[in-house]
C-alpha cells in the first residue's frame, strides 16, 4: 500500500477533501498536525486512516518524529505534502531526511520561494518580468528608483501572500520603509505595474504535463485590499486563454514541475510598457507550487463542473484521472469588510442571487486580512451577469 504523508490536514478546512480522494483511491492516509483529535471534523477524521498530534507544527523535531512513527510502523514514505504555501519549506525538508523522492527537496527551495530567482526561470521560458533590485542600502535603490520610477512595490524575497508588502510612492515612504523594515528579512523592490493577476492553475502529470487546467482574475491588488483594509473580489474563469494556457506550460516546463497542483500568477498589463509588453499582454509574475488558496479548489469545481480534489489524487494514484469537466460557468468570489454601509444586506444578497449561490457565510479570520470577512461565492454564465454580482455586493452608501 502506497503511504501518504498529509501534513496539517485540518487547514485549509476544505483540505480534508484531498485525503478523502487519496483514501478513495486506496492509499493509506497518515495526518501530521498540530490540532487534537477530538477537534477535527468527522469528514476529516473519516479520510484519515492515521493522525499523529504534534505540539507544534513549528517545531521540526516534533514533526520528524512523527514521520519516523509512520515509517517505523507502516514502512516507506512514497509521498508527503501539505498543499499549503507556509509549509512548502519543512514538506521539502523532511522529503530530504528521509528520502522522499516525489516532490521537491532543499535543493529545490531556492528557485521555488524566493522571488527574485524565479526571475531567470521566467526569462529562460522566455516571459518577461518586471525589472527588480535585492534591497540593501540606501543608495542602490534610490538608483534603482531613478532608473524605475515611482511608485516601487516592496516585499520579502522569500514570503507568503501579500504580506509586509507596501507601496512606495515618495523618498520620505521610502525612508520610512527603511527605518522600520524587518532586518532579518530579505527584502525585493520591484518597478510597480499596472496590472490586474491573472493565474495558470494546473495539476500536473509526473512528465510534467497538465491533466487539468484553469486560471483566476484578481482585479484588485491583494497588496491593497490587505494594506487598506478594502473588499476583496477575484473570480475564476469559464474558459482558460490560450495565451495564459501557453505561458503557464512554458513556465511549468522551465521550473522543471512534476505531480503537483500549481497556481502560476502573471500581470495582464493594463498600459504599454515599453521593452516589457503592451496592454493586454502577460508578463511573469510569481510561482506558487501548491493550489491556489483557501477555497479556490471548490471554487475552480463549480466552474468547471468537476472535482479537482479527485483529479489531483488520481494524478497521485495513477498519475492520470478520467475525470472530466463539465459545464463551465464564471465562478465569483466577493468578500466584504465589516464596518462598511453596503447598500444591500446579505441577506439581500442572498434573496437576490440565491440560484447562483455555492458558498456563503464568515471567513475565517486568519484569512480575513486577504479575503474579507464575510464571502459570497456564485456563478454565473456571462460576465455581465457576474459584473451585476458585483456592483450589488460591494455597493456602499
Amino acid at each position: 500500500m502506497t503511504n501518504f504523508i498529509f501534513l496539517s490536514p485540518n487547514f485549509p478546512e476544505n483540505y480534508w477533501h484531498f485525503c478523502r480522494e487519496l483514501k478513495n483511491n486506496g492509499i493509506n492516509v497518515l495526518g501530521i498536525g498540530d490540532a487534537p483529535y477530538d477537534q477535527l471534523t468527522q469528514e476529516l477524521k473519516d479520510s484519515l486512516n492515521v493522525y499523529y498530534k504534534v505540539n507544534s507544527l513549528e517545531n521540526y523535531d516534533e514533526v520528524y518524529k512523527a514521520v519516523e512513527y509512520f515509517r517505523d510502523n507502516f514502512g516507506k514514505i512514497d509521498w508527503l505534502e501539505s498543499n499549503n504555501e507556509y509549509w512548502l519549506e519543512r514538506d521539502a525538508r523532511l522529503r530530504t531526511d528521509f528520502n522522499i523522492n516525489s516532490g521537491f527537496k532543499n535543493e529545490d527551495i531556492p528557485r521555488i520561494k524566493y522571488k527574485s530567482n524565479m526571475k531567470a526561470y521566467y526569462a529562460k521560458a522566455g516571459i518577461p518580468t518586471a525589472k527588480y533590485h535585492l534591497v540593501n542600502d540606501w543608495d542602490s535603490c534610490m538608483a534603482f528608483i531613478r532608473e524605475v520610477g515611482y511608485p516601487v512595490i516592496v516585499k520579502p524575497d522569500n514570503g507568503v501572500g501579500a504580506s509586509s508588502t507596501y507601496k512606495l510612492n515618495s523618498e520620505d515612504e521610502v525612508g520610512y520603509f527603511f527605518a522600520t523594515k524587518n532586518p532579518s528579512i530579505q527584502y525585493i523592490m520591484e518597478q510597480y505595474i499596472y496590472a490586474e493577476v491573472n493565474s495558470y492553475d494546473a495539476i500536473i502529470d509526473s512528465h510534467g504535463n497538465p491533466i487539468f487546467e484553469i486560471g483566476n482574475v484578481t482585479p484588485m491588488s491583494i497588496m491593497d485590499i490587505v494594506n487598506n483594509n478594502d473588499n476583496s473580489i477575484f473570480y475564476i474563469l469559464n474558459k482558460l486563454p490560450d495565451d495564459t494556457r501557453n505561458m503557464g506550460r512554458a513556465t511549468v516546463k522551465s521550473f522543471g514541475v512534476r505531480s503537483r497542483f500549481v497556481h502560476f500568477e502573471f500581470f495582464r498589463l493594463l498600459k504599454d510598457y515599453p521593452g516589457l509588453g503592451n496592454k493586454g499582454q502577460l508578463i511573469g509574475l510569481e510561482v506558487n507550487m501548491r493550489p491556489c488558496g483557501g477555497i479556490s479548489p471548490d471554487m475552480m469545481n463549480f466552474s468547471q463542473s468537476t472535482d479537482v480534489y479527485k483529479i489531483w489524487a488520481d494524478m497521485i494514484t495513477y498519475d492520470s484521472s478520467l475525470k472530466g469537466i463539465g459545464e463551465t460557468a464564471y465562478c465569483a468570489f466577493a468578500g466584504r469588510r465589516d464596518g462598511k454601509n453596503f447598500i444591500l444586506s446579505n441577506e439581500r444578497i442572498m434573496e437576490k442571487y440565491g440560484a447562483n449561490m455555492k458558498m456563503a457565510g464568515r471567513v475565517a479570520d486568519v484569512l480575513s486580512g486577504a479575503m474579507g470577512n464575510q464571502m459570497f461565492i456564485a456563478t454565473f454564465a456571462t460576465k455581465e451577469q457576474m459584473d451585476n454580482f458585483y456592483n450589488d455586493v460591494l455597493a456602499c452608501w
